[in-house]
């Protein structure tokens, strides 16, 4: 998406899908743990509901319920579903695109009352990192391992030293690890977007000692190092509701959260638009590119060609400016 004015601060991140596939990492050279996590579309069961209903709610076809309960092995009987039940909505093979249909489809059943909409799930959301102008202040530093590791893993022991001005550690309180890149500028303006905070995993203070802290590692996201900076963890609900979107918002994709020359299928991405232009959490957007082509040489007239639609993106973490951690 083209912008039309400076670069705000960064204020929301966003999930892409359907755009170029294989992805360029640069960020660093990570040996990543590997993390189970579910992501995927889902819908609480209501009173009254039966996958013929839903299957012709979602996807314009009751004769498809077949296939929704096949991707719904946890029901053992297709005639008797319950309410609370959650059901996993799936893209359709050969059908139209999933996102554009339950946008389409929601907005003709914004008159029906549902007590829980269709919402997106995405289990791995606590490890989703930010931009801000102004780098938080950290709460702490790892300035040891125990062992003396040089890679950091969940389950080992770290020492962490407080940083003067903040509030003391506790024991028993959690702390997200994470490190900073080099701030982001404007190669256009040349001001300055802000510093990316990229998550590394998630700390357990166990025990305090006058000048510093233990920890225990209870979850690494990516490549822990000593060296790396703390700040409190704050828990973020992975159900992401789908909401309508904002008409006529027109910005640009930054960079991706591994900073990849090219971004892909579920890569995570930041783009300059955010709550001070009413962006929310589930709001569905579409990534374009448009050239600007001059059209005669004589007239030096210029001419907008055409869009090229690239795939969509999925809003999952507005910041707000001046929040430490959204």
């Amino acid at each position: 998406m083209y912008c039309n004015r400076k670069f705000q601060m960064i204020i929301c991140l966003s999930i892409l899908a359907a755009m170029i596939f294989f992805p360029v990492r640069i960020f660093a050279q990570e040996n990543k743990e590997i993390v189970e996590h579910q992501t995927g579309f889902y819908y609480t069961v209501q009173k009254g509901d039966t996958l013929w209903d839903i299957s012709d709610r979602f996807f314009d076809s009751s004769w498809l319920w077949p296939d929704l309960w096949s991707e719904n092995r946890q029901i053992s009987n297709p005639h008797w579903i319950y309410p609370g039940e959650r059901i996993r909505i799936f893209h359709q093979k050969g059908a139209q695109s999933f996102v554009g249909k339950t946008v389409s489809r929601r907005r003709a059943l914004e008159k029906e009352p549902q007590k829980e909409p269709l919402y997106y799930y995405y289990s791995p959301i606590n490890k989703i990192g930010f931009i801000r102008k102004d780098p938080v202040v950290p709460s702490g530093v790892i300035f040891k391992v125990k062992d003396d590791k040089e890679m950091i893993s969940t389950g080992d022991l770290v020492f962490i030293r407080s940083k003067g001005g903040m509030p003391p550690l506790t024991a028993g309180s959690k702390y997200s690890v994470y490190r900073t890149a080099k701030p982001i500028i404007d190669q256009k303006t040349e001001a300055l977007i802000g510093t990316q905070h990229y998550l590394t995993g998630m700390v357990e203070i166990t025990k305090m000692d006058p000048r510093f802290a233990v920890a225990r590692v209870v979850q690494s996201y990516r490549t822990m190092e000593v060296g790396n900076l703390l700040m409190p963890y704050k828990r973020r609900s992975p159900k992401i509701e789908l909401i309508q979107s904002k008409k006529g918002l027109n910005g640009q994709l930054i960079i991706s959260e591994e900073q990849a020359n090219i971004i892909g299928d579920n890569d995570i991405a930041f783009i300059d638009k955010g709550s001070k232009d009413d962006v929310k959490l589930g709001q569905q957007y579409s990534i374009y590119y448009q050239e600007n082509q001059r059209l005669d040489t004589e007239t030096k007239e210029d001419v907008l060609l055409t869009q090229i639609v690239y795939g969509t993106l999925l809003c999952f973490i507005p910041n707000r400016p001046h929040q430490r951690f959204s």
